[in-house]
């Protein structure tokens, strides 16, 4: 079934706007004293590389809103594009269209299907944990560099962004919540300093956008979100890279379970196993927090007895004292 649905004024005059913006080089080019000559015979060669660029240009601005569409979820799984109605829609020709939607084919958000044209990508469920899996893993890794290198005014922009998020899950505005939370990991992803894990991130999180927000698809988990983003920025501004590393993997997969509680797509089943799987593995890895975070508290504790055992039995006992701390 093909659905088209109507944006807000404001969203169409936007989308128009981009793409009178993206045929101004053309439309140029149309006014130029170049094209109004009268001999034919030896055409201009830049007249084809100028339209070859206005219509990259309106491709890529026609794909920048197919993929907000699919994100902000006025697209859902398995549903057929359909390119009558996004043309009329968004006042371009079927051309730009097609492409817009090949290269989102390319970057795993749309499926083609031969002689049927194309469709909203639908991941099964383990495709989905799969990915989230991986997704966890980069994010740790990330939280982990992060808090070896942040600075003070890196760790100012997080907090904002969480002041922020805060005054979102007061209000229970999901829509609102969910661009927020999108810069917050998005952040992260820069402030980490790694380019290549920034892109395999980035790349995962394009694939994963409909679960994640289905993850937040209710008010009442928004302020356990956000909770869990103030535990990261606490790991990171301590400085604290295996805290930090374990407080941001165990966000992905707590967004994993949150996302298997919520409402499936239509025509979807929410798998048991795979959610009881990954409850066990987000419940390995709140045990693993919590060993970390006793194991820090038991060495700030050995130190102390070291530093006391050296003032009454003299320097002799700071050996075992160090040993003490290398053995927990």
């Amino acid at each position: 079934m093909s659905i088209v649905r109507t944006a807000p004024s404001a969203g169409r005059e936007s989308m128009q706007d981009s793409i009178q913006a993206a045929a101004m080089p053309s439309a140029a080019a149309d006014n130029s004293p170049r094209h109004t000559m009268s001999d034919t015979q030896n055409p201009p060669s830049s007249f084809s590389a100028i339209d070859f660029l206005r219509t990259k240009s309106l491709t890529n601005v026609v794909q920048a809103e197919i993929e907000r569409m699919i994100i902000d979820g006025e697209f859902q799984p398995n549903e057929r594009v359909n390119e009558n109605g996004l043309s009329q829609r968004l006042g371009v020709s079927r051309g730009p269209i097609r492409e817009a939607c090949s290269a989102l084919a390319a970057l795993g958000l749309i499926e083609i299907i031969p002689n049927r044209g194309f469709f909203i990508r639908a991941l099964s469920n383990e495709e989905s944990l799969d990915l989230s899996e991986a997704r966890a893993g980069i994010f740790g890794c990330m939280t982990m560099m992060l808090a070896e290198r942040a600075t003070d005014a890196q760790v100012g922009i997080l907090r904002a962004l969480i002041a922020r998020m805060d005054e979102i899950v007061a209000q229970g505005e999901v829509h609102t919540y969910y661009p927020v939370n999108l810069e917050f990991h998005k952040q992260i992803a820069s402030m980490s300093g790694n380019n290549r894990l920034n892109s395999i991130y980035q790349s995962f999180v394009r694939e994963l956008h409909i679960q994640r927000f289905r993850a937040l698809s209710s008010p009442d988990v928004l302020h356990i979100s956000n909770s869990e983003h103030r535990e990261i920025v606490d790991a990171v501004e301590a400085r604290d890279p295996v805290r930090a590393l374990i407080a941001g993997r165990a966000h992905i997969l707590n967004g994993i379970v949150r996302s298997n509680r919520a409402r499936p797509p239509e025509g979807g089943v929410v798998s048991g196993s795979a959610a009881a799987t990954t409850t066990a593995r987000v419940a390995k890895t709140a045990a693993a927090a919590k060993t970390a975070k006793t194991t820090k508290v038991t060495k700030a504790t050995g130190s102390g007895a070291g530093t006391a055992g050296t003032r009454t039995a003299g320097a002799g006992s700071a050996k075992p004292a160090r040993g003490t701390r290398r053995t927990i």
